[in-house]
């Protein structure tokens, strides 16, 4: 995007409040029908014994740069545990001027795919924004599975709340994050919408009560 928008305190407090149980549970019955299979997790603890529980050994899995993940404590785990092959910790130990079309074929298809979305709506659809794009093909189709762990204060009711949730207060809180850990700024550069998904058991989104991510 051109233009930062600053992070308005107002806006802010409504899309960083987990949501209230009866849009949970509606968002969750929608997601259902869309066949995206939907578990609860009181915080992110739970979150995170869920998430594992549904990784088989060995997996190869794979995950981009995410706040959810981070603060869950489910990238460091998958890191570190030597359960799984984790191909982000392959990836930053290969060459991406000599083997960027490996690293590009090795991520593009994980086993298991981990992250989490910008917004998921009360009726039923997941919306990302990225700015390379690399996580968006795993989520849409290359993933064997696909694990999102989306805090309730994503929950918005369509997607036109859903879009403005991303332009309006993800992107600023991402685009700080971007410049201090990258020194360059984030995009908006390439959104992904979910609205069903085909293969049962494919994706499965775990709603966290409390507030996780941007």
């Amino acid at each position: 995007m051109s233009e930062i928008k600053p992070l308005n305190s107002t806006l802010g407090r409504g899309f960083s409040a987990p949501a209230e149980d009866s849009r949970v549970m509606r968002t969750a019955a929608a997601l259902e029908e869309h066949g995206i299979t939907v578990l609860r997790a009181a915080n992110a603890a739970v979150a995170k014994r869920i998430v594992l529980d549904l990784i088989p050994a060995g997996s190869q899995v794979h995950h981009g740069a995410s706040q959810s993940l981070e603060a869950s404590g489910i990238a460091g785990q998958i890191a570190g545990s030597g359960r799984y092959e984790s191909l982000r910790s392959r990836v930053f130990g290969m060459d991406r001027a000599t083997q960027a079309d490996e690293i590009r074929r090795l991520t593009a298809s994980p086993d298991v795919m981990l992250g989490s979305v910008h917004a998921v709506t009360e009726t039923g659809s997941l919306v990302t924004a990225s700015a390379s794009g690399s996580q968006l093909g795993p989520y849409a189709a290359g993933a064997g599975k696909v694990i999102l762990v989306v805090g309730t204060q994503k929950i918005v009711p369509d997607l036109k709340d859903a879009l403005r949730r991303i332009d309006d207060y993800a992107f600023p809180l991402e685009d700080a994050r971007a410049q201090a850990a990258y020194g360059m700024h984030s995009g908006v550069n390439k959104v992904l919408i979910i609205n069903r998904e085909w293969i049962p058991g494919r994706i499965t989104v775990v709603l966290c009560d409390e507030a996780l991510g941007f």
